[in-house]
């Protein structure tokens, strides 16, 4: 299949298009390579880890062994339209979003623009396409929809759900768009929750790099609500395989006009408080964290908690990789990248 992944320089993207290039499937990649949330330099390095020796200026295309990626931006609608008109998909995977909770708080218009009007324009290219030729629709949502609810697990079906900062409503509002997209102009979408996703090449602006940068300077740790959140760490290899299957369309379920929208989540099952969080990466550093506990943060959540059941009916899969294995793995990467250890 040709695979069209926005996003494609991200924490995500970068996994998912390796998998999918082993597979065999054709990729073909954008991503505005923004700095709001971290600096661009990592995500040129995954492009590089890709197989791409120079990084295209705006608008222009590289070339890797099965790979295309673009310098583009999903806000860019004469860009993103031309361009998209253009060529066939047969699948979509929308990865491209400003990510986390807190600075969301900070700058709301950049998350709205990037998020709701960028999701927005990709639905309205993918309208404009001869629904004949129209590629499947993936999307990244996201498990902070859920708010702080104390619905647990948090289920897909559950339509009380009220999200609690900027960040999360941007992902509910792109879930109730491609809903409505889907019934109106019978565009196949499925929206994916993502818990807590962790592991090689991840985010600087998480847990896991936050913690480890400070064990290893020998700075403390800020936990806030005093420690106690929990949450359902999620390894990318588990994301990456969820979505695998369901972009080759593996699962046994199978799409109507009267049923052209779904959501999934996709989370370990089983929520770890930082505490813990903390005492695992004490364990594969050999170092002691110092910890400081702060108050609840704004937008944040006491838990998030993924009821994977409809996943495992529907493809056969439930993540399964033990926090301690992830952990390790997240370790050896940092050390190698950021140590050259």
């Amino acid at each position: 299949m040709h695979v069209l992944i926005s996003g494609m320089a991200g924490f995500i993207g970068m996994h998912l298009a390796q998998a999918l290039r082993a597979r065999g499937h054709r990729i073909t990649g954008f991503d505005n390579l923004s700095s709001i949330t971290y600096a661009a330099s990592l995500k040129e390095d995954r492009l590089k880890a890709l197989g791409f020796t120079t990084i295209p200026k705006y608008g222009q295309r590289a070339e890797a062994d099965g790979m295309s990626f673009i310098k583009l931006d999903l806000t860019d609608v004469p860009g993103l339209t031309s361009w998209m008109q253009a060529e066939h998909f047969d699948v979509v995977v929308n990865l491209a979003a400003l990510a986390g909770v807190r600075l969301s708080t900070q700058r709301p218009d950049d998350y709205f623009h990037s998020n709701a009007d960028g999701f927005f324009n990709l639905l309205e290219v993918l309208r404009t396409i001869k629904q004949s030729q129209r590629a499947r629709l993936i999307f990244a949502s996201s498990s902070s929809v859920y708010g702080d609810s104390n619905k647990v697990p948090f289920a897909e079906d559950d339509d009380s759900i009220v999200p609690v900062s900027v960040y999360a409503a941007t992902k509910r509002i792109n879930e109730i768009l491609a809903s409505t997209y889907a019934l109106r102009f019978g565009i196949d979408a499925t929206a994916l929750r993502f818990f807590t996703v962790y592991g090689p090449w991840g985010r600087p602006d998480m847990a896991p790099f936050i913690f480890t940068k400070a064990m290893l300077a020998g700075l403390p740790i800020r936990l806030f609500n005093e420690g106690r959140l929990r949450r359902d760490f999620t390894y990318i290899d588990d994301i990456v395989e969820g979505l695998v299957r369901i972009v080759e369309g593996q699962g046994n379920t199978v799409r109507s006009p009267q049923h052209p929208y779904a959501v999934y989540n996709i989370g370990n099952g089983t929520p770890i408080e930082l505490f813990d969080f903390v005492h695992e990466l004490e364990q594969v550093a050999g170092v002691k964290a110092q910890l400081i506990l702060e108050p609840m943060q704004p937008g944040d959540v006491h838990q998030t908690y993924a009821d994977v059941r409809r996943l495992s009916t529907d493809y056969g899969f439930t993540p399964h990789t033990a926090l301690h294995d992830g952990i390790s793995r997240f370790y050896a990467w940092y050390r190698s990248y950021y140590l050259h250890a």
